[in-house]
């Protein structure tokens, strides 16, 4: 039995990790490959954005035309250029929404993951975290939960904002702040859930405050910015139609 426990480098020590598998990338090439695929998409939203919403209106152009419909192409009219401020969301939407797919995806229905001997690229990733939280590799049912429930929602709502936004949708402001408050809800029962259970699951503080506050921080403070400047545009919106009302009368 005690041959079947490979030593892992997670607090606590008396873990149980029965066919662990030792990191085979080192932590730059982690966080390199990590940053560089960010750094990419964001790029690329960047670039596309600020004509986005013509690329897809010229698309639905042709849908309409190669269907004859003739009428709706004379009512046809291209959108202004998206503002600095939605091509920022746009691309924070974008990478926010593949990293809740893709990475915590991959966590929440990878249940032996510390026990890859392929080098999976998703696989050392979770390995690497768990330094800053054990309860990944430990598959702590409430992280699970809120992992998964992140992926498998807010992660393609996330998509859907990037759209939103590109097409100027009525929704867009409610989609973004549910899915900010989504956000801060998961990440509030994250840490509090730490915090209420001894928070002792970090390698060194090192690791805790690298992994778990460092990579954890811009899902506090975007979604919180994100969340009031939705609450403003909804309620302005509420205002102005509030008084549209009252003139009719």
């Amino acid at each position: 039995m005690e041959g079947s426990f490979q030593e892992h480098p997670y607090v606590p020590r008396d873990l149980k990790l029965p066919g662990f598998v030792p990191l085979s990338l080192s932590q730059s090439t982690i966080v390199g490959v990590y940053g560089i695929s960010s750094l990419l998409v964001v790029s690329l939203v960047w670039l596309f954005s600020e004509n986005l919403d013509v690329i897809l209106s010229d698309l639905y152009f042709y849908f309409l035309a190669s269907y004859g419909f003739a009428s709706t192409i004379l009512n046809y009219g291209r959108s202004l250029k998206n503002s600095n401020i939605d091509r920022w969301l746009m691309c924070w939407w974008a990478f926010t929404g593949l990293t809740h797919i893709i990475l915590e995806g991959y966590f929440a229905f990878s249940p032996e993951f510390y026990q890859d001997k392929t080098a999976n690229y998703l696989a050392e990733v979770w390995k690497e975290y768990s330094k800053g939280d054990s309860r990944y590799a430990a598959r702590d049912a409430g992280t699970v939960v809120v992992e998964g429930l992140t992926a498998v929602f807010e992660g393609p709502a996330s998509l859907l904002a990037v759209y939103a936004i590109a097409t100027r949708k009525s929704y867009s402001y409610i989609l973004q702040f549910a899915i900010s408050l989504g956000q801060l809800y998961g990440t509030a029962v994250y840490f509090l859930t730490a915090y209420l259970e001894g928070d002792n699951f970090a390698a060194s503080p090192y690791y805790y405050y690298a992994y778990y506050i460092g990579a954890n921080a811009s899902w506090v403070v975007i979604p919180t910015l994100i969340s009031i400047r939705c609450w403003k545009k909804i309620c302005a919106a509420i205002q102005v139609q509030g008084q549209k009302k009252t003139k009719a009368r």
